[in-house]
């Protein structure tokens, strides 16, 4: 069975790339284009691995992660940040959001599926 994935990003080109990296490596993908409809998608696909970006245009990725993380979602969730924020201390306050694993942005497409795999590992 193919693992399923939960992307929630606003940025056309980027889902268009994530969504493209990932179905080639056979994953099931459902997107979201912003975070009330990426929460509600959560709670009702209940994907394995959800990647959320941080700059949403309804609310943050932080409130997201935070959300997401009081659901009703199994707690073997992987919620990985994937984001442009690459200032000292942002990987700590996703974290603290709730995420498992943080990702900067620009991707390196080359190594992407590998350290999201990673974090989804480690999680389990």
């Amino acid at each position: 069975m193919k693992t399923s994935i939960l992307i929630i990003e606003d940025n056309e080109q980027n889902m268009y790339m994530l969504s493209y990296l990932l179905k080639k490596e056979d994953y099931e993908v459902t997107k979201a284009f912003n975070g009330k409809d990426g929460l509600e998608l959560a709670i009702n696909i209940q994907p394995e691995i959800i990647l959320v970006d941080i700059q949403l245009p309804d609310m943050d990725g932080y409130e997201i992660c935070a959300k997401l993380r009081q659901a009703n979602l199994p707690k073997t969730t992987t919620i990985i940040a994937v984001t442009s924020y690459a200032m000292e201390g942002d990987r700590e306050k996703a974290i603290k959001a709730g995420a498992d694993g943080y990702m900067e942005k620009p991707i390196n497409t080359e190594t992407f599926i590998a350290e999201m795999e990673n974090i989804y590992k480690l999680n389990q």
